[in-house]
């Protein structure tokens, strides 16, 4: 099964509902709901959209919504290792580098992000969520 990393700025999307990008976000995590791929996320995602969520919704609202994206995304390896690693990565966002190399040591196989320009060297895939869906055909992807 494939291992799919979401960005935090795809969380957002998704969780916020956002107009110009839930469709696409929303149709990749259709697929992990019918366990078609697993995703994943980091923990400073959760966190990160936890804040976002409670200041232009409310804290309830925020805690829910993170509930039940629980029941169908995972959470990455966030550890010294990666930590390390984004430190001497070289990457110009330092939050990019924790992301890639907590997805490269979750072992997933690409990341869904809409900033794909921040991941340049990156040794994995890096995609929108646009485009990896339109990498998948086929009867049983099931949109």
């Amino acid at each position: 099964m494939q291992r799919v990393f979401l960005d935090t700025n795809v969380v957002i999307d998704f969780l916020g509902e956002r107009v110009d990008f839930y469709e696409p976000i929303a149709k990749v995590l259709t697929l992990a709901d019918k366990k078609k791929i697993k995703v994943y996320t980091s923990p400073n995602s959760i966190s990160n959209t936890y804040y976002l969520l409670a200041k232009y919704e409310n804290a309830k609202t925020a805690l829910e919504k993170i509930r039940k994206f629980k029941l169908i995304c995972s959470m990455s390896i966030m550890d010294d290792e990666v930590v390390d690693k984004a430190i001497v990565s070289g990457f110009k966002d330092f939050e990019d580098a924790m992301q890639y190399f907590s997805a490269v040591a979750t072992g997933c196989d690409l990341i869904i992000t809409r900033n794909e320009k921040d991941f340049k060297n990156a040794l994995i895939p890096v995609m929108n969520a646009e485009s990896y869906l339109q990498t998948l055909s086929g009867p049983n992807v099931g949109l």
